[in-house]
């Protein structure tokens, strides 16, 4: 019998629990705090959220489950032509204090129509360093791969690419981070039942705290000079341009008569904006800006 939406959001449910389950072991400090909240329009989710922890400034774990009529915005911003959706998934999104440790972002999701008659799968994960170091983001991207191989050979080089594409800020002319994975409007068309393609979007949710784990040993004990710490901010910066400019999921929640709340989460807690910022030539802040472009081989560079 295949899949029911009651499931899916079930599996995702779980998945949420299980992130945060480990992300309170990496901090060591902070714990989650969980509200649940109820949608007017249908349905609702529970977001949890950690601040101040040893190693997260502020950091969200989001699951929801939300249900109800199509919007004429639902329908130009998506191409749904169906009159009833259900969507649910999962969105986290960490802030460390430390800049040598990155920002990640992950989601999740399931979409579907017109009681199941059209479905798909999204999501992906990319990492946003505030100081971009090669051999680290070679680890990230290998855990990535081999996530993907292990359904399709196909699905890292496209994903990878579709990352690199989405997670672009245009009126910058750089990437957000260093990239991962993307996929959106994925379905049986792609080889996958619609069992496998959850079991993809598990596993992916289940990796990324440990992935994210080896990425927070890796710098969390590294002093932060003042100008690191400004650095950091204006990163954010740039962060929650993206954010509020160019992310689908972000439009799409306030389109769908979403939380407002819980859709912002993914904001930091402080962010600058200096007017014409001085980089200096030849200094760490220079080479990230100089790696914040489409298209770099991460794992063979």
């Amino acid at each position: 019998m295949e899949l029911n939406k009651e499931q899916i959001a079930e599996r995702f449910k779980n998945l949420q629990q299980y992130i945060c389950d480990y992300l309170e072991g990496v901090d060591g400090k902070a714990t989650f705090n969980s509200d649940v909240w109820v949608r007017e329009a249908g349905g609702g989710g529970r977001t949890n959220t950690m601040t101040d922890g040893n190693v997260i400034e502020k950091g969200g774990v989001a699951f929801s489950a939300v249900f109800g009529p199509v919007s004429e915005q639902m329908k130009t911003s998506l191409l749904v032509d169906g009159t009833e959706f259900f969507a649910t998934g999962v969105s986290i999104v960490i802030h460390p204090s430390n800049p040598h440790v990155p920002i990640i972002h992950m989601n999740v999701r399931y979409f579907e129509y017109d009681n199941g008659k059209r479905y798909w799968f999204g999501g992906g994960i990319d990492l946003t360093p505030h100081y971009v170091v090669p051999e680290q983001a070679k680890s990230f991207h290998l855990s990535l791969k081999e996530i993907c191989d292990k359904y399709n050979s196909e699905f890292y080089p496209k994903f990878k690419n579709w990352a690199d594409d989405y997670f672009f800020q245009p009126h910058r002319n750089e990437t957000r981070g260093i990239g991962g994975i993307f996929y959106d409007h994925i379905d049986e068309t792609s080889g996958l039942s619609k069992e496998q393609l959850l079991n993809f979007a598990v596993d992916l949710g289940e990796a990324f705290p440990k992935i994210y784990e080896t990425q927070v040993n890796l710098g969390k004990d590294k002093p932060a000079s003042a100008r690191e710490l400004d650095w950091r901010n204006t990163r954010r910066g740039r962060y929650v341009e993206f954010n509020l400019l160019h992310d689908r999921g972000t439009k799409f929640g306030l389109h769908s008569n979403g939380r407002t709340e819980s859709i912002l989460m993914s904001l930091p807690k402080d962010a600058s904006w200096e007017y014409m910022k001085p980089i200096e030539a030849g200094s760490e802040e220079e080479k990230t800006l100089s790696l914040l472009t489409k298209g770099i081989d991460w794992i063979n560079q």
